[in-house]
Formats: structure tokens, sequence, C-alpha cells
């Protein structure tokens, strides 16, 4: 592991904490925890950030995803059938992860943001009840090669904003709300993952002691996530995914643009 301060690791797990927090929610924990692992880690290869990244992420994934499951809300038929599809799609995009260049990260990042806070505040009764009209063998085929194989791709390469794009193609396809959607997600993202973190891992590409240290952090802002979202609904799901994408939209121009 490189050599990182104390206060860096502290700041580090604290951000893993929120990250577990926002992805429990509603998906998009990446979107901090990963430009805070290129902040607090800044000469680590991107690949490293990256496979450190997927290797945190999956303990609070898979805590919020076990909590949401226990309460009968994850659609565990679809959620399994595009999962299948996820991983094999994120363990293809975690190939040519370690073409990435940092130097085109934040960008993307922050056009990825751009692009989800357009959609949600366009359509402001997007997921906050079940849509009309039965679940058709397109829908479901859809469903299939957007949230699973073309997502799953994306999480595998890049990462940050899987878990809000499935819950949006998992609304749109599968006619889900967003308690659902959101539960379901958890079940597909941890398969998307496991993909990309078997590649990184086989390629030497995880920082195993920090993952550990800030995995701990996301398990736990995971679980309090689940069950803030269990409790609270529909509003509160879209409410903590407006404020998010707006607040790392802000951050991230401002480092962009303004940061000497």
């Amino acid at each position: 592991m490189p050599d990182i301060s104390l206060t860096t690791v502290v700041l580090l797990c604290l951000a893993a904490a929120a990250a577990g927090w926002i992805d429990a929610v509603v998906g998009g924990g990446g979107l901090l925890q990963l430009p805070a692992l290129l902040v607090g880690v800044p000469d680590m290869p991107p690949v490293y950030v990256l496979g450190t990244n997927k290797a945190v992420s999956i303990v609070g994934t898979s805590a919020a995803a076990a909590t949401y499951t226990r309460k009968g809300l994850v659609d565990m038929k679809a959620g399994i059938r595009i999962g299948l599809a996820a991983a094999g799609g994120s363990l293809a995009g975690a190939f040519f992860a370690a073409g990435i260049d940092s130097a085109v990260l934040r960008p993307l990042i922050m056009a990825v943001l751009l692009a989800v806070l357009a959609f949600v505040l366009l359509r402001p009764a997007f997921g906050t009840a079940p849509a009309l009209g039965a679940l058709t063998r397109g829908r479901v085929i859809a469903g299939i090669l957007i949230a699973g194989l073309g997502i799953g791709f994306y999480d595998g390469l890049v990462g940050p904003g899987t878990g809000t794009f499935l819950v949006i193609a998992l609304v749109a396809t599968m006619r889900m709300n967003l308690v659902t959607a959101s539960a379901t997600s958890k079940v597909v993202n941890v398969c998307t993952n496991l993909g990309a973190l078997a590649t990184f891992a086989y390629q030497g590409h995880v920082l195993w002691r920090l993952a550990g240290l800030m995995a701990v952090f996301n398990l736990a802002g995971g679980t309090i996530g689940a069950r803030m979202a269990l409790k609270k609904g529909n509003g509160f799901v879209r409410g903590v995914l407006v404020v998010v994408v707006v607040s790392l939209v802000c951050k991230l121009a401002y480092d962009q643009w303004l940061a000497s």
C-alpha cells in the first residue's frame, strides 16, 4: 500500500461510509468514493483506484442487498436475470479499465452526473408509483440488455453512477417504483462488482489493506442507508438523489475550473 497519512485514511473511511449510505438509498456512492480516492491518493494509477473502489463498494452493496431481500422488496427473478448479464458485462469492461487516463475521469463523471440530474428533474413523477400496463417480454429483454450488459460494462470500465443508472433503468424498463428498483438494483450491483473485482484482483490492481479499512465503514453506511430508505419511501429516495447529484456536480465543477 502506498504511504498514506493517518488523516487521509480517516477521511477516506468517512467518505466510504457516506458512499455506502448513498449507494443503499439510491445508488451512485461511487460518485463520492472514487473522487475521494483520486484526491486522497493522487499518485496511485487509475486502474488501482478503480480496483480498490470495487473491493470497498461490494461490501456495502451486499449488506444493503441482504437488508432489502429480508424485507421482501427485491424482485429476485429480475435481479438474477439482469445480474448474470451485468456480471459478464462488468467483467468485460474491467479488462479495458487499464486504459483509462485519470485526466478524463473527472469530466466523465461530471457528464454522467449532469445527465442523471437532467433526467430526474425533467421527470418529477419518475418512480413515484408503479407504471400501468403488463410487463412484456420486450421490456424484460430491454432490462437485461440495458441494465445488465450495458450498465454492467460501464461499471467494470469506470463505475461511478452505476447504482443510480440501474435504478433509472429498472424503473424505465421493468416498471418498478423507486424503492423496489433501488432494492433490486443492489442485487444487480453486487453482480457487477463481483465481475469487475474478479478481473481487477486477477490483475493485481487492488490495494487490499486500504480497501479492508474502508469496507468496514462502507458496510455501516450501507446498512443504515437501506433501513432509512425502507422507512421513508419513494419521496425520500428521490430527494436524496437530487441533493447528491447537485452537490457532486458543484464539487467537481469547482475542482475542474476554479481550484488552483
